[in-house]
């Protein structure tokens, strides 16, 4: 197993120079859902701070959208951009999990 210096992690982080698209699918504003949106702008703030937009869609007003992503838990995070797409369940509070998840550090 490989272990990665904050150095490494940096520049995993900044290989992207794009802005990275993420999209939060939660279903109305419960404490998971809550919890989601902080985790993720915290997370963000720290690996990709000014390099990201995050949509919140919730599906109790647009259910519809679910389908365009195949979202069948909330919250999901899906994350458009950079490519490849990914998708994290849940409300991100295992930071290491989804920092991971959203390839920000390799493991």
């Amino acid at each position: 197993m490989k272990s990665h210096s904050k150095k490494d992690k940096k520049s995993i982080a900044g290989a992207n120079n794009g802005i990275w698209e993420l999209r939060l699918y939660v279903a109305g504003q419960t404490p998971k859902s809550l919890a989601a949106f902080s985790n993720l702008k915290k997370i963000c703030e720290e690996h990709v701070p000014g390099k990201y937009k995050i949509e919140v869609i919730d599906l109790l007003k647009n259910p519809q959208l679910a389908k365009g992503d195949q979202i069948f838990a909330i919250p999901t995070l899906v994350r458009k951009l950079p490519e490849p797409v990914r998708k994290i369940l849940g409300d991100l509070s295992n930071t290491e999990r989804t920092l991971v998840g959203l390839d920000l550090i390799n493991l």
